[in-house]
């Protein structure tokens, strides 16, 4: 029994060599047949894999903390619509390269709604990268000072889900704007986008600061887009 566990973790069968250890403690393995035996070891070995996947997804999105979507109240007096929640939660916005914007005031959970958004498409096995907004300027400024600006750009083009948190803290200059707008334009219609903001989208002409790329940047952004304007008292006073 030993020596058929080494060998399938020799394989790199880690769900079926857990498996067998299981039906081996639990003197199942005596009751099977070859048939079921087998097929519970496959099933245990894509179940193992299918979790690696998520676990690395949801690792490689960098999410600043852990959030569920199962764990949002839908209070509709907070802004939170149980019926768009349950839309959201199937990623549809994903596949169809759709913007959701969620604004509101501090503490009322714009940050945990994107990343329990952005842990969902994880778990149904969309890419997402999540960024606060001016660190991923920064992080853009770094990457084109190390002359891979461009490609760093295209990895994110190609991300499914792109989450830009805080937007509006600080207004755009010079080569943000341009590269804002390469952000938008790259994912309109083609990938998911979400952005958080303490400001009302009216406001953001002024973050962005050059009007013919704000202009362009919020055509894209608003038409179509799914609104949500979180209300209510700052939810981190609870704690």
């Amino acid at each position: 029994m030993e020596e058929i566990k080494t060998a399938l973790q020799s394989l790199k069968l880690p769900g079926m060599a857990s498996c067998w250890q299981t039906m081996t403690e639990t003197r199942q393995i005596h009751k099977l047949n070859l048939a079921d035996g087998i097929q519970l070891l496959l099933q245990a070995e894509k179940d193992s894999r299918s979790a690696n996947r998520v676990n690395r997804l949801i690792h490689n999105a960098s999410f600043p903390y852990t959030a569920l979507i199962e764990e949002i109240d839908p209070d509709p007096t907070r802004g939170i619509d149980p019926t768009l929640l349950t839309r959201l939660s199937s990623c549809e916005f994903v596949q169809k390269g759709l913007s959701v914007i969620i604004t509101g005031a501090t503490g009322t959970g714009k940050s945990y709604l994107a990343t329990a958004l952005g842990d969902r498409a994880c778990r149904l096995g969309y890419h997402v990268a999540y960024f606060n907004m001016q660190r991923l300027l920064e992080r853009i400024d770094l990457e084109r000072v190390q002359g891979r600006a461009v490609r760093f750009l295209d990895k994110l083009a190609k991300t499914d889900l792109l989450i830009i948190d805080d937007f509006g803290m600080k207004k755009l200059q010079g080569q943000q704007q341009n590269d804002f707008e390469q952000l938008v334009d790259d994912r309109y219609r083609k990938k998911g986008l979400i952005i958080t903001s303490q400001l009302p989208v009216a406001d953001w002409y002024d973050v962005i600061g050059n009007s013919l790329i704000a202009e362009a940047c919020l055509d894209r952004l608003v038409h179509k887009s799914i609104r949500i304007q979180l209300k209510g008292e700052s939810l981190r006073k609870k704690y």
